[in-house]
């Protein structure tokens, strides 16, 4: 009726009125429980005059007997939320509160009312509050003294913060308040099991350290109980006071921190010298940056002292000596401290590695072991890496350009020092240097690219030569003339050298040669040097007979990949790369192809699958991110050399014959093959460019996909035509193609030669569609469920579940801008899983494996919180399948039940007996990959409730004694951990 209007609440309280003046406290009670549930629903109807009765109502109430109070509360909650609320009632009712209840005598939710009430008062009535001054702190704190529920708590740390942010006046109840909030630290909470308030203990930490460091008028207070904490033995108080301290860094200055200073690097130089925890040193060097960081901050008065001058100094003093010492026991701590306080600002960086540089640098000169070298040269590095914070290298302030030639002299002895693990040092001493800029003169620069290439070419560990390859990477965008100048044609004059020496030699220079100009290729004037060289090297290699030239023609082609991945994000360099790569590529393919066509010899290792399938990836990432103008342009070109043979654009374009890679005949098989290169560059291309002619591509490769004897191309093809598919506009064009698709597979599945072919298109067509939720997509998912149960083609058909879930590298995936919808592995999961489990249990036994491989193909690529949903309706199957006699089933299986032992142990423990037993059988198998995934199912098995897993304990133990003496080592490896863990079992603090 309030709701509606035909009562107002004031006819609801005179209506009441024989509750309301009962003399039995819980008819009253039950009478203003009425009226308040009735007012949290309608308060925002109610006038102001009658608000204004109300709250008089509910004051006078607020006197009466313990067991009315809930009710009273929820009353002046709902009133404390109403717009009309006359100027002074706030006041009002929240003095009647802190003087006539005794609020941690209620319960919890009748505090958390209390607490409501304060909230929703201070959002709404803040300046009114603010005239109540230091009382209503006074009062605030009356109400939270004692409390303990967390729930509470999050609210009460809330009003707290609230009271400090939004200037209440505190008074001379600072201290009264910290107190009030302090006695909570460090957090001592763990939720129940099963909370259905979800409260951790992470929440009410940062809730409580927000309270905390919210003022510095909390600084005298907090400073004494961090430090207190920090000593204490408790690494969670620890943890918690560190962080604490940084926090409080934050809004501190110098005149907060002054008195604590010589506590504060006491405590953190102690953690810091002696703690085994890694988090702990972690969070203590965190907090001397903070500590030093804010020092720097702190604006001085004429009169102040400098306190980051002596800070600074105490930390010099205590650190600096540990550097020299013989032992070096405590050099990497003493390091870590003055690195941490070097990075808080450039001012205190100026003055520690002032004072530390030189001596690190007379260090390494004093030591002669390689190993102390190496650690000395990471400190220095560590020093150098913080220099990059601060950009330019100021020329009057930094200590770094007065050590130029000493700093230089010692990376380049560690460059040269038969040590592989100073060199490695040394090399990422080199980057940083190179990165400062203005700090290697231009004689310097050669010299490091004069290292750079005698490491990369000639060093006989892959670790250094590949470290300084990545070095030659990093440093050449900054310094392009040097490194086009002198490192790519050296490296071009080291590949084409003939040399006296081992042909193995020989070869895995070369192979240096080509990775070198490719990684330093970060640069595009760069680009335009190192592309011709790799390709003249591979028509160099076209043209040679040897036996090796499929490999290297691989190693080139990897080589062109890494470039053009490299080049992706500037597009003159993309450009560059496309329209120089592309063509070169298709022009030796295509003559080959010919050359192969008219029996000639020379060139026909490039059309060999390996070469071919290197070649892919290079045009697909020189095209992926063209814009979609200079795509149109190249498009216009490559789809007409495939339909009709218009090689005009391509270089060295006098061939012996036509082009026809669609044509008949055996005579162009070889032809047929390059499908695989138009593959990689229309399945690259951005969705918004149009393929000219493309109905007719997509019926030729349609044709070609299911009538080729060669099942590389027909693959290639039924690739392209998917790759097509996926991308192509729906509408009427698209579903004649895939009904002209259908009419093409469906007689050739059912009978004949080339069953497998039309399997292989179904599996890709399908694939296109199910990514881009196609209506279709259903339907050939019905047709590949239904070849389960097929005894010839049911194993493939298995294995292309695989396929449809898993990312496929070179077409259909996002990279190549084909349409990939979001979650489109749940919902093949929820529509095709019911019917592999149908189709499950009503096959033969000859045919059972294939639903079962399928089934763990789908459940393997799923994300695992979905699958932890399904669990409990799957896991039997997923058992099953466990016993069956393909490795590949049993592999998947486990490799699928694997993460759910960790992630769902309860649900697991209830068939722990059927589990034991199924992964000891198999870490018997005849295949190691099974060997290996059983074993650490069974390690995994040790997550699981300990009191289900004790009745196993002895059996499993004898068990895993077996694989320990397995002939593999990684089995070895796996028994050991899994064997390990279950001997632990049971064990005190497990």
């Amino acid at each position: 009726g309030v709701k509606d209007g035909t009562w107002t609440v004031l006819q609801l309280v005179e209506a009441l009125g024989f509750c309301l003046e009962n003399t039995d406290p819980r008819t009253r009670g039950r009478g203003i429980q009425l009226l308040s549930q009735v007012l949290l629903q309608c308060y925002s109807l109610l006038q102001e005059k009658e608000v204004l009765h109300l709250v008089l109502f509910y004051e006078s109430r607020l006197q009466d007997h313990h067991l009315v109070i809930p009710s009273v509360l929820q009353g002046l909650r709902a009133l404390s939320m109403c717009d009309v609320l006359s100027p002074g009632l706030a006041v009002s009712v929240l003095k009647a509160i802190f003087q006539e209840v005794h609020v941690q005598s209620l319960m919890q939710l009748d505090r958390h009312t209390v607490y409501s009430i304060i909230t929703n008062f201070m959002s709404t009535r803040e300046e009114e509050l603010k005239g109540l001054g230091a009382n209503f702190t006074f009062g605030f704190i009356q109400v939270m003294d004692g409390e303990k529920d967390p729930r509470n708590l999050l609210v009460a740390f809330q009003i707290v913060r609230d009271l400090i942010a939004k200037d209440y006046a505190l008074g001379p109840f600072v201290e009264e308040l910290f107190e009030v909030t302090s006695c909570y630290f460090p957090v001592d909470f763990t939720p129940p099991p099963n909370d259905p308030h979800g409260i951790q203990r992470e929440d009410l930490i940062l809730s409580l350290r927000a309270v905390l460091t919210s003022t510095p008028q909390f600084a005298e207070f907090l400073l004494p109980l961090l430090i207190e904490k920090l000593d204490s033995e408790l690494q969670s108080a620890k943890l918690d006071s560190l962080q604490t301290l940084t926090a409080c860094c934050a809004i501190y200055g110098q005149k907060e921190l002054q008195e604590f200073l010589p506590s504060l690097w006491s405590s953190l130089r102690r953690e810091v010298f002696q703690t085994a925890s890694e988090k702990i040193e972690t969070e203590c060097l965190a907090a001397l940056h903070a500590l030093s960081a804010c020092l720097s901050r702190s604006v001085l008065s004429s009169d102040s002292e400098d306190l980051l001058d002596s800070f600074l100094s105490s930390i010099l003093q205590d650190c600096r000596h540990h550097l020299c010492e013989p032992d070096m026991k405590l050099v990497w701590p003493s390091a870590k401290l003055l690195q941490a306080a070097a990075g808080a600002s450039l001012r205190t960086y100026h003055c520690i590695t002032h004072s530390v540089l030189p001596l690190l640098l007379e260090q390494y000169t004093k030591h002669t072991q390689s190993s102390q070298r190496r650690t000395i040269l990471e400190m220095l590095l560590g020093f150098l890496d913080l220099q990059q914070k601060w950009g330019h290298v100021e020329e009057d302030e930094s200590v770094l350009l007065s050590l130029q030639a000493p700093v230089c002299s010692v990376v380049f002895s560690a460059l040269t020092d038969p040590s592989v693990q100073l060199q490695l040092v040394g090399i990422k001493t080199l980057t940083v240097l190179g990165s400062l800029q203005g700090f290697l003169s231009s004689s310097d620069l050669e010299l490091v690219v004069d290292h750079l290439i005698r490491l990369a070419l000639h060093e006989e560990d892959s670790q250094s030569s590949e470290a300084a390859m990545e070095a030659a990477g990093s440093l050449a965008p900054t310094y392009p003339k040097v490194f086009s100048g002198r490192m790519v044609p050296r490296l071009e004059e080291e590949l084409q050298s003939e040399r006296e020496e081992s042909y193995h030699n020989h070869h895995s220079l070369q192979q240096r040669c080509l990775q070198a100009l490719a990684a330093v290729s970060t640069h595009t004037s760069i680009v335009r040097e190192t592309v011709p060289v790799l390709l003249q090297h591979l028509q160099k290699v076209q043209k040679g007979t040897e036996a090796s030239n499929t490999q290297d023609m691989v190693s080139v082609c990897q080589s062109l990949h890494r470039v053009a991945l490299q080049c992706q994000q500037d597009a003159e360099g993309c450009w560059y790369f496309h329209q120089t790569v592309v063509p070169c590529l298709l022009a030796m393919a295509v003559q080959a192809a010919m050359q192969e066509s008219t029996h000639r010899l020379p060139g026909k290792a490039l059309l060999e699958e390996e070469v071919l399938a290197a070649m892919i990836p290079v045009i697909s990432a020189a095209t992926t991110h063209l814009s979609p103008e200079l795509a149109a342009q190249s498009v216009s070109h490559v789809v007409p050399l495939f339909l009709d043979g218009e090689v005009s654009f391509l270089p060295q374009n006098s061939f012996p014959c036509s082009f026809q890679p669609f044509g008949d005949g055996e005579c162009l098989e070889a032809q047929r093959r390059l499908i695989a290169l138009l593959m990689a560059f229309v399945c690259s291309l951005p969705r918004n460019v149009a393929i000219p002619q493309q109905e007719w591509l997509l019926r030729e490769l349609l044709a070609l996909s299911c009538s080729c004897n060669c099942p590389f191309t027909a693959t290639t093809a039924a690739k392209c035509f998917a790759g097509l598919v996926n991308k192509h506009p729906a509408g009427q064009q698209l579903d004649e193609i895939l009904q002209l698709a259908m009419n093409r597979m469906e007689p050739t599945l059912a009978e004949g030669p080339r069953r497998t072919q039309a399997l292989t298109l179904l599996l890709w067509v399908t694939k296109a569609l199910v990514l881009r939720y196609h209506p279709l997509s259903s339907c050939l998912t019905d047709k590949l469920l239904g070849l389960l149960g097929d005894t010839e083609l049911g194993p493939a058909a298995a294995d292309g579940f695989l396929l449809l879930m898993a990312e496929s590298p070179d077409v259909l995936h996002k990279g190549c801008h084909a349409d990939v919808r979001i979650m489109f592995r749940q919902r093949f999961f929820t529509d095709n899983v019911p019917k592999l489990v149908q189709g499950f249990h009503g096959a033969g036994p000859d045919v059972k494996a294939n639903y079962l491989k399928g089934l763990s193909h789908v459940l393997n690529h799923l994300p695992k919180p979905v699958l932890v949903t399904e669990l409990p309706t799957l896991l039997s199957l997923l058992l099953e399948a466990l016993s069956c006699s393909d490795r590949v089933v049993q592999l998947s299986t486990l490799s699928c039940l694997h993460p759910l032992l960790l992630e769902a142990p309860q649900v697991m423990s209830l068939h722990v007996d059927t589990l034991v037993t199924k992964f000891l059988n198999l870490t018997s198998s005849p295949t190691m990959a099974v060997r290996i995934a059983a074993l650490r199912c069974a390690h995994a098995l040790t997550s699981l409730p300990t009191t289900v897993l004790l009745p196993y304990k002895g059996r499993v133990i004898r068990a895993l004694a077996k694989p320990l003496d397995d002939k593999k080592r990684l089995v070895r490896k796996e028994a050991v951990a899994a064997r390990g863990e279950w001997f632990l079992l049971g064990s005190p603090g497990r």
